[in-house]
């Protein structure tokens, strides 16, 4: 999983719904550890905004 910096509104959304706390907001905007990230998806699905993304994608996506 990855963030799309330049979309993330800062919401928190993400961080409050990731089952392991794998996320946290920033000034920057939301940061996955990808230590803790099970890619469950729950993060993408509450996303107002599209700005997490699975890692397969990021090659197609410019962060």
């Amino acid at each position: 999983m990855f963030v799309i910096k330049d979309k993330c509104v800062r919401c928190g959304g993400c961080a409050s719904i990731c089952p392991v706390g794998a996320i946290e907001l920033t000034d920057e905007g939301a940061k996955i550890n990808k230590d803790l990230c099970i890619e469950c998806g729950s993060c993408m699905g509450i996303c107002p905004v599209e700005a997490i993304k699975l890692s397969e994608e990021k090659q197609n996506v410019e962060a």
